[in-house]
């Protein structure tokens, strides 16, 4: 198996995330909307609550215009009613003026007391239909100019596409410290891989068969090293994990058995990132399924019929699961996003059943972001069963 360097080297843990479905993407069967699963804040900060409860350590609170809730309202709402998992929030760069930005997230990171991590994305506004290297054009100078924000005592940036000078930070420090709150970053293009070697700390990827996971990890480690840097990286799966690898197949069924193609394609299609390279990866890997829809053992493409982005799901025993997650964190992956269908349902069981034979840990506090309080002994340390 490849190993990929990591800056958390001797890290013998993971950062195990849950997911925050406000953007409409609760089903019982894919495609088939339910009215009490709709992106509701009751609904949505249900499932977080729930997943702060059970020992996740990080939330992906997603983006999206057309439906569900805005993500940075949400995070705010959430952060004095949840005590220690971290919340992973989007940030579409440029949406926001890049100062205001830094001022909005060093208060909620405040808030938090540094349980503020952000999830970097660079996918066309509403309505917009801007080239791919202007968008990463876009993002790279966003975070540039966050960087200064949290790390000068003046924002001066001269750039393409914002121009600024003299802009004192002293409203727009971070609770955290050494850099500001973590980066996540996900991309294929050569711009996107710049972007996150260059400036990021975490790498997250799709679902594909291993080689390929490592193939994208030595591509973001040869980019990150030739800027004198180490990353991270980070995996975003669906889950669907039973007593018996029989029964977790049975559950992969029938979410998708009532799901008509066309409904599907409708969904996936109105994304904002629905036309991007990573997309098609998906959907190359549906392609090259089995006929039950597996790419490699215990890795199901159902889920990418409904779904735009994220279209995979790992499927199996509760051993199953935990060996395919420890070969994940053999090559070098430190930080895992799941999710399952219902989200709350399935946060439970995961969260009951796989989680606790975890080690799992924060990667700020790994990072010496916030102060660490189990340096010794991270959450989670079970015995295999």
């Amino acid at each position: 198996m490849t190993v990929v360097p990591v800056m958390s080297a001797d890290l013998d843990a993971a950062e195990v995330a849950w997911f925050a479905p406000i953007c409409s993407d609760d089903y019982r069967h894919l495609g088939v909307p339910e009215g009490d699963l709709r992106s509701s804040w009751d609904h949505t900060s249900d499932i977080v609550r729930t997943a702060d409860r059970l020992g996740f350590r990080n939330i992906l609170c997603p983006s999206s215009y057309q439906v569900g809730q805005d993500t940075w309202s949400f995070v705010s709402a959430m952060a004095p009613l949840t005590e220690r998992i971290n919340m992973l929030a989007a940030i579409r760069c440029g949406e926001v003026h890049p100062a205001m930005l830094a001022r909005a997230v060093a208060t909620v990171d405040h808030v938090m007391k540094g349980r503020l991590t952000l999830n970097v994305i660079s996918s066309n506004f509403p309505g917009e239909d801007a080239p791919s290297d202007y968008r990463y054009r876009r993002s790279t100078e966003v975070v540039e100019i966050l960087r200064q924000a949290w790390t000068r005592d003046t924002i001066d940036y001269e750039g393409e596409i914002y121009n600024l000078k003299g802009l004192s930070t002293d409203p727009v420090r971070p609770y955290q410290q050494n850099g500001g709150p973590l980066l996540y970053f996900g991309g294929y293009s050569p711009d996107a891989v710049e972007l996150c070697g260059h400036h990021c700390d975490v790498y997250l990827m799709w679902p594909e068969p291993e080689e390929l996971l490592a193939e994208r990890m030595r591509t973001a480690h040869a980019r990150a090293e030739a800027h004198g840097r180490v990353i991270d990286y980070g995996l975003r799966v669906h889950v669907i994990v039973r007593d018996t690898e029989a029964e977790a197949r049975e559950y992969a069924d029938e979410i998708v058995s009532r799901l008509e193609d066309d409904r599907g394609t409708e969904i996936r299609n109105r994304a904002l990132d629905a036309k991007t390279y990573g997309v098609s990866l998906q959907a190359a890997n549906r392609e090259n399924a089995d006929g039950d829809g597996y790419v490699e053992p215990n890795l199901w493409t159902g889920v990418g019929r409904a779904r735009s982005g994220c279209g995979a799901a790992l499927v199996g025993s509760v051993d199953q699961v935990l060996s395919k997650l420890e070969r994940y964190r053999a090559m070098g992956i430190r930080a895992f996003i799941l999710s399952g269908y219902p989200h709350k349902a399935e946060c439970e069981i995961f969260g009951e059943k796989v989680l606790p034979q975890l080690k799992t840990c924060s990667l700020p506090e790994i990072y010496g972001r916030v102060p660490s309080e189990t340096p010794a002994t991270p959450l989670g340390v079970g015995v295999r069963r």
